[in-house]
């Protein structure tokens, strides 16, 4: 019962800044590409950047890379149906007849 763990090192702040400084400059990029006429892969660019930043969050200030081997496994399974299910719902869009 009595667990002894170590207490976590704290995230410098240097690198704390420099993820809020890539979420700004991907949000930035983001906008710019919402005014592109990419045709196509519009959803697919702005997809891409938004699971870049939702990457970095985690990564970063929600620090998974720290957290036990159970929630790290739960977060890749969740991940993977995840894109099953756009995955899925990017065919069906694509092949419907009108």
């Amino acid at each position: 019962m009595n667990e002894e763990k170590k207490p976590e090192a704290p995230v410098p702040v240097r690198t704390l800044f420099g993820a809020l400084a890539a979420l700004f400059c991907l949000t930035a990029l983001t906008i710019w590409v919402a005014h592109q006429d990419t045709g196509a892969f519009r959803l697919a660019t702005a997809l891409t950047i938004a699971a870049a930043k939702s990457c970095l969050v985690l990564l970063v200030f929600m620090r998974i890379r720290q957290a036990g081997r159970a929630v790290v496994t739960a977060f890749i399974i969740t991940l993977l149906v995840l894109a099953a299910f756009i995955g899925l719902t990017f065919f069906d869009v694509l092949y419907r007849r009108i």
